[in-house]
């Protein structure tokens, strides 16, 4: 494997890592204006900027997901290292991974029909869950 095929190692920096643990901690997405606020609370002085970039690493190392929600980006911690999607209530911020095998066939169909290869997509679909809906 040659230098240009390996991703540039990272030094883990201690804003990186209390971002990581911060998001952690949280139930469900969260913007990185919430993740700055919990942080600094919790008497961490870090710049929103940073926040930012240590969450674009995170998501981009696989260990955060994002998903853009109608108020913007959200992001939690991965729970898993395997292609997958997100159902999110609008109303409660449940969330509910879900495989991307049916997403994937869909995706590839559409493109073949159009005249498409190399397929990729970003799927992620918003409803109400029963709870909120009973409610």
């Amino acid at each position: 494997m040659s230098e240009t095929d390996t991703a540039p190692q990272r030094r883990n920096t201690w804003q990186r890592e209390a971002v990581r643990e911060a998001l952690e901690a949280q139930d469900g997405f969260v913007t990185a204006q919430e993740l700055h606020r919990i942080l600094e609370d919790a008497g961490q002085r870090i710049g929103l900027a940073t926040v930012y970039r240590a969450l674009a690493v995170l998501v981009e190392e696989d260990f955060a997901d994002t998903i853009r929600a109608e108020d913007g980006d959200r992001y939690r911690s991965c729970e898993t290292d395997q292609h997958h999607h997100h159902l999110m209530c609008r109303r409660c911020g449940r969330t509910v991974e879900i495989s991307g095998d049916a997403v994937e066939r869909w995706a590839a169909e559409v493109g073949r029909e159009h005249g498409f290869t190399e397929m990729t997509h970003v799927f992620d679909a918003f409803g109400v869950c029963s709870t909120c809906a009973s409610a």
